[in-house]
């Protein structure tokens, strides 16, 4: 169901310097101690050093942020193309014991090891059109970070050639992820034991058993787990209401959301509404900005809700049904698009880092520690 065709126009009036881990020169790995194998393998009832660090789980979503600010991302071309216009599959990923920047060679050469390892073992890791050997190569995508606690975020690709391709024909990439932490939260970073590094958010595309693989590996070198990272209710509002605030530097084109209802049958409902609708919706909730010279920009969680309230209202108006009652699994514009089930696609560079930063709340609320 559209919402787009049958709603009247609303009224218009027109008038970084990253941060290297510590001890970055190449460590040789060492055999760990059992609490920190323990500390995630079984979750529960293991002692381990991370015990002693800041829990989260009291922690909320931030009730303020900034407002989106372009441009501010110093990722190379060649590295954002690698990031944008693909869907990923997110996941949180608790700190990582040892893990190194200096040593990704190895770690390329390790978990290609790893993945042949596996596959003599019977595990089913093929990929559709691809041949049997697939070659890793970790790289850091320098520049996507926020505070001087945000460890550089790293980026891994795996390459396979085409089932009947040339001897001389290159490989193709198979599967890509990357790790990345922007603007952590400074008290928890902090608190890590030196030989913790955190890169809570895990970006994956690609084939499922691939990405099964990549987290085991990650598992076993690093002591670390992974788990599943929907984009809550809350996350998608706000999502909603950072993209719609860039739209006079970069035109959102329209903001679509897409909602549940609990009827039987279910009722699934696309509501679109044109850029400068909601444009217009949002700088009349908006609060004036009473800050200082010098001071940042805010956008507030009141303003966020009032916007809701708003689109909620004029659909109620048109169609009778009370979206309040759903729940929302969907939202994207022009610049992106987020879904509940925890996909997420950048389809403009220029605001990453904002988004970036919320889904890296999220991935570090979502964590067991």
């Amino acid at each position: 169901m559209s919402a787009a065709d049958e709603m009247p126009d609303m009224e218009r009036h027109h008038n970084s310097v990253t941060r290297t881990p510590l001890n970055s020169v190449a460590v040789q790995r060492k055999s760990k101690s059992k609490s920190y194998r323990l500390s995630y393998r079984n979750r529960i009832g293991a002692a381990s050093r991370l015990g002693l660090t800041p829990g989260l789980t009291a922690r909320r979503l931030n009730t303020s942020r900034k407002a989106p600010e372009s441009n501010k991302i110093t990722v190379t071309n060649e590295q954002l193309t690698l990031l944008v216009k693909t869907e990923w599959k997110l996941s949180y990923v608790t700190p990582l014991y040892r893990f190194r920047h200096t040593q990704l060679k190895i770690y390329s050469r390790q978990l290609s090891a790893f993945i042949a390892a596996e596959k003599q073992q019977g595990l089913a890791v093929d990929v559709e059109g691809t041949q049997n050997t697939f070659r890793v190569s970790f790289s850091l995508v320098l520049g996507m970070t926020e505070s001087v606690d945000d460890a550089v975020t790293v980026h891994i690709q795996i390459h396979s050639k085409p089932l009947f391709a040339k001897q001389d024909e290159p490989q193709r990439t198979v599967w890509s992820g990357w790790l990345t932490c922007i603007n952590g939260n400074p008290e928890y970073l902090r608190s890590l034991p030196k030989d913790f590094i955190c890169l809570p958010l895990f970006c994956s595309s690609g084939a499922g058993g691939l990405t099964s693989l990549v987290k085991s590996w990650f598992q076993q070198s690093f002591d670390c787990c992974f788990g599943p990272l929907e984009i809550s209710h809350t996350s998608l509002q706000w999502l909603m209401a950072l993209w719609t605030n860039c739209q006079p530097e970069s035109s959102i084109r329209q903001l679509k959301m897409i909602w549940t209802l609990p009827v039987e049958p279910q009722l699934q409902v696309t509501y679109t509404v044109d850029a400068e609708d909601a444009w217009e919706l949002w700088s009349s909730v908006r609060k004036k900005n009473t800050a200082g010279e010098g001071e940042e920009n805010s956008i507030d969680i009141e303003e966020v809700m009032s916007f809701m309230q708003g689109l909620k209202a004029h659909f109620f108006r048109h169609f009778r049904l009370d979206l309040s009652a759903g729940s929302l699994n969907e939202v994207s514009t022009a610049l992106g698009s987020a879904k509940h089930s925890g996909m997420i696609k950048f389809s403009n560079s220029k605001y990453m880092i904002t988004t970036l930063m919320l889904l890296t709340e999220c991935a570090l609320l979502k964590m067991p520690i």
